[in-house]
């Protein structure tokens, strides 16, 4: 029996897990909706969850705890800018999961994790800039 075993290990050492979770958190911060596996999904939720309490509450200290998580200032500059004001009237709940089937490969079984009032345009914006200025500066 599985008894107070609070998380999944996902077959990961600790670093390997905390590195995982900081490039998907930063990843669903920028295109706000993920497509991976499910267990992964489940224990996302929590930790994004309380990305968004930090960027409500806005303040110095809260944006250096963001900081420590995250790998990039700009998903957390996205964070405390965009996304925390959106859900500052929202008690929880900020991100939703939804099962997308299996994996052709293995079998695993897959999931979207999505925030619930999300930016449709979002999701791909920053590979669309970078192509148009790669393009620009092509043409010069």
């Amino acid at each position: 029996m599985r008894h107070a075993r609070g998380y999944r290990r996902l077959n990961r050492t600790h670093e390997h897990r905390k590195a995982l979770f900081s490039n998907m958190a930063g990843s669903l911060i920028e295109h706000e909706q993920i497509k991976t596996t499910l267990p992964k999904a489940k224990e996302l939720r929590p930790i994004i969850e309380k990305m968004i309490t930090l960027a409500k509450r806005g303040d110095l200290h809260a944006r250096r705890q963001a900081a420590s998580k995250l790998k990039q200032e700009q998903y957390v500059e996205k964070l405390f800018e965009i996304l925390g004001p959106r859900y500052k009237d929202r008690q929880g709940g900020y991100v939703r999961i939804l099962k997308a089937g299996f994996r052709y490969g293995d079998m695993a079984p897959m999931a979207i994790i999505e925030f619930v009032d999300r930016d449709l345009d979002a999701k791909g914006a920053g590979d669309k800039a970078r192509l148009a200025a790669e393009e620009v500066a092509a043409d010069e």
